[in-house]
């Protein structure tokens, strides 16, 4: 498995490619924790649209995620870009659906992110 890694100022991108299994777990873990602290929140955005295969370890690896975002405030979002249905029935299945926000495409998340941080940052007009 390739993972590829893109820091942006209001996220940090996430693209895993090949084959997310077992082995491919520790990685694709140990990729997320070494990020972790790269964004407020932080804001996790998962693109999954090149991953050949994937066995239960994907929901594992969200999992652990949502968890600890949990665990330090709730604060963080996790954004699953262009996800299969078949990981789509799965998050379903595990109910952590509800937990993850769904995207067509990172170029436009990305900016999206971007107005938002703008709008957030940018002082009410009087």
């Amino acid at each position: 498995m390739r993972i590829e890694t893109t820091r942006h100022l209001p996220c940090t991108v996430i693209r895993a490619i090949g084959v997310l299994d077992h082995a491919g777990r520790v990685r694709f873990s140990a990729r997320i924790n070494a990020v972790w602290g790269w964004t407020v929140g932080p804001v996790l955005v998962l693109d999954l649209a090149d991953l050949d295969f994937y066995d239960s370890s994907v929901i594992g690896v969200l999992a652990m995620a949502m968890q600890r975002m949990e665990e330090e405030g709730g604060d963080g979002r996790i954004i699953l870009v262009r996800p299969s249905d078949h990981l789509l029935s799965a998050l379903r299945l595990t109910d952590l659906l509800s937990h993850v926000e769904l995207r067509d495409g990172v170029e436009e998340t990305v900016a999206e992110l971007m107005v938002q941080l703008e709008e957030h940052a940018s002082p009410a007009p009087d």
